[in-house]
């Protein structure tokens, strides 16, 4: 008796074997997703906060600069499109303004706070210990002063009866009031004499860095002091120095209080920078619209600002 021979594996009849259940594509991504949810979970409450108090005021503020809103006098507001944009930029007082916000911040912060800083932070390298602590007492007390008392200060110093005149009076050299005949330099110095501290603190720790074998090995190989500053020293803290001068502008562009204080942006406009008009357009002449239209034009040169220095920051040497 014979058996039916089975059919062959390769036959039409043949089932075909399992190989295995598909890897589905949602189940290689879902661990992904899940990773960069729980990473993003921690920074969540501080992105909101952002999105709440700045990003939430910043567009309120932009939308508020394309309409004519006032603050008396008006039922309600109407957008005008970049109607307030181009009278800034037909307004003399404005271009004025912008002329005088970029003396004040390359007076101030480009030059003075940033020159000043590594000077004093190369100084306090060289200096004993007491020394070191007496300077750097009397330059961050400056600093910490409230803008309004410092500013009340420097008003005392430079005023026509002030302390400088006094002190010019008495070396038989001639006086002035200069707060009258050269207001943007006298308020320029006040924010150089205020903020040179934090520019002091921030090279003091990028010198710090600095290994002492390298300065030591050029002073051996005869470099003064000059060029050991400028071929090794500046270079080696090269991103602290774009760092430092990024954040002494953004501060200095905002200057409100010092200039305020000493000279409320004149006499007439001679020292009346962007935050000062700014204020004169949206709180004095109840022009709201406007006076935020100039507040976004100031946010877009701190921007254009930060760019440049990020620039720079990427750039290797």
């Amino acid at each position: 008796m014979t058996t039916a021979a089975p059919h062959a594996t390769g036959g039409p009849g043949a089932a075909k074997s399992p190989s295995g259940p598909p890897t589905s594509r949602s189940a290689t991504t879902s661990p992904k997703l899940h990773r960069g949810l729980t990473r993003a979970l921690p920074v969540t409450p501080a992105l909101v906060l952002l999105l709440l108090f700045l990003a939430g005021p910043i567009a309120y503020c932009a939308y508020i600069a394309f309409t004519d809103l006032q603050l008396t006098g008006q039922a309600q507001s109407s957008f005008v499109g970049f109607e307030n944009f181009r009278t800034a930029f037909q307004d003399e007082e404005f271009l004025n303004a912008v002329w005088l916000t970029l003396v004040f911040t390359v007076v101030s912060s480009l030059i003075g706070q940033n020159t000043l800083g590594l000077a004093l932070a190369s100084l306090m390298q060289r200096a004993s210990k007491p020394v070191r602590t007496l300077t750097g007492g009397i330059v961050i007390t400056a600093w910490v002063l409230p803008e309004v008392v410092a500013g009340f200060l420097l008003y005392a110093f430079f005023r026509r009866e002030g302390t400088l005149n006094a002190i010019l009076d008495w070396l038989r050299l001639p006086s002035q009031n200069w707060l009258f005949t050269l207001p943007i330099l006298a308020v320029s110095f006040a924010n150089v004499w205020r903020g040179t501290a934090f520019s002091m603190l921030v090279y003091s720790a990028a010198l710090n860095e600095i290994p002492k074998e390298i300065t030591e090995a050029a002073e051996v190989d005869g470099a003064g002091g000059w060029r050991r500053m400028w071929h090794i020293t500046l270079p080696m803290i090269r991103r602290s120095i774009g760092t430092n001068l990024m954040l002494n502008t953004l501060q200095t562009l905002s200057v409100f209080g010092l200039i305020w204080v000493m000279t409320r942006g004149g006499p007439g406009d001679k020292s009346q920078t962007l935050p000062l008009f700014m204020y004169e357009q949206a709180f004095q002449n109840s022009m709201i619209g406007y006076g935020t239209a100039v507040a976004l034009l100031l946010l877009l040169v701190g921007s254009l600002f930060s760019v440049v220095y990020m620039r720079l920051l990427r750039t290797e040497v």
